[in-house]
């Protein structure tokens, strides 16, 4: 199958990751694409394969994937909320110490009055679903109900005292943070701060004149979620965080309403090339202050998620390298990675700023395609 490989920064052994990167699409049910930017400058954009699901590897592509296409992030959105908290440190309009309580009084209920900003960015608040749900068929996407609910809400532990991912709650106690600390929503700070502001194709909350880039996404017959866990009294707390979102028949990722909705834990929308040079503008110093980042990109949590069996370890917001060596060989690499296999990061060290995103979702522990390239290219720095 044919591919888009771009040399753009004159990679001495540019062709090694360019045959890794064709293995994969050549198995490809879908497309994917693999971009690196330095400084703010592409050093390695690589498309390919299908923005359609393909019944066969060997059927023919309609519509290739190129630089303009759009994918839906999940969790990967969660980077770009984090960036949004760190220039809001940054600009002194966040204190990240404060209890959340300071800026959103109804959340001082139930025991919550010390519960920090901090931890809420490093997965350690233990309201890990909204209970009860608000009713209605797209009552997901409803921030401001599921905020409500949660500020209400009693947590399943002692803030602080454990550290479990956050899926989908993190999006909804972010955004309310946002709209306490400023009168603006979350995909309203991306557009100015980020999008806007750096001419990036990374919107939360899709403008409709952009719809047709969107490539569909879709799961892999073996597809699973929390492979890590075996346990069958956590997997419905699983099960229970994830089912509107992952585990229905059909995908809400694909539907108009999650494009449109401003969903800060998974409903981020961007190409590659955007995600590469957003974090590659974080590595180099020149978005968020040395100072700031820093601070957002030491260990806040980490530990086994108490829900997921999953090693984790998180900053304000970023994940941080780990154990499964998720973010490849750098130790002080972060980023965040997003259901099915997309991931989005930053290697300080070499001020490089890099994107795998795909439409082919597959469980993370039949998937190496961005462990095998960010492997390669390590090698080639």
């Amino acid at each position: 199958m044919s591919i888009q490989a771009h040399n753009d920064g004159d990679l001495p052994g540019f062709n090694r990751l360019v045959s890794v990167f064709a293995e994969q699409v050549d198995r490809a049910h879908g497309g994917q694409a693999f971009c690196v930017y330095r400084n703010g400058h592409p050093l390695v954009r690589l498309y390919g394969g299908s923005v359609e699901q393909r019944a066969e590897t060997t059927d023919s592509v309609a519509t290739g994937w190129g630089p303009d296409t759009l994918a839906v992030m999940f969790s990967g959105t969660k980077g770009v909320v984090a960036t949004v908290a760190a220039l809001l440190v940054d600009r002194g309009l966040l204190d990240v110490r404060r209890p959340v309580a300071h800026y959103w009084p109804e959340f001082a209920a139930a025991g919550k009055g010390d519960v920090t900003v901090a931890q809420v960015l490093s997965h350690t608040v233990g309201l890990v679903y909204v209970d009860p749900e608000p009713a209605g068929e797209f009552a997901d996407l409803d921030n401001a109900a599921n905020a409500a609910v949660l500020a209400a809400q009693t947590p399943l532990w002692q803030p602080g005292t454990r550290v479990a991912y956050h899926a989908i709650t993190y999006g909804y106690l972010m955004n309310e943070i946002f709209l306490r600390v400023t009168g603006r929503s979350a995909g309203e700070l991306i557009d100015e701060l980020i999008g806007g502001a750096l001419g990036l194709d990374i919107y939360l909350g899709l403008p409709l004149r952009l719809e047709s880039r969107v490539t569909p996404m879709f799961r892999d017959e073996g597809y699973a979620i929390s492979t890590h866990l075996t346990d069958p009294v956590r997997r419905k707390i699983v099960e229970r965080m994830y089912a509107q979102t992952l585990l229905g028949t059909s995908l809400r990722a694909n539907t108009l309403e999650l494009h449109r909705a401003e969903l800060a834990a998974g409903g981020g929308i961007a190409t590659a090339d955007g995600m590469a040079a957003l974090y590659s503008r974080l590595a180099e110093g020149s978005l968020v202050s040395p100072v700031a980042l820093a601070e957002a990109t030491r260990t806040w949590s980490e530990g086994i998620d108490a829900v997921n069996d999953r090693p984790l370890r998180f900053g304000l917001g970023f994940e941080l390298a780990d154990p499964l060596g998720s973010y490849g060989p750098e130790i002080s690499a972060f980023g965040h990675s997003g259901a099915g296999g997309s991931l989005n990061g930053a290697w300080p060290e070499h001020d490089l700023g890099f994107s795998f995103l795909t439409n082919e979702m597959l469980a993370e522990n039949h998937d190496s395609r961005v462990k095998d390239l960010l492997a390669v290219l390590h090698g080639l720095l």
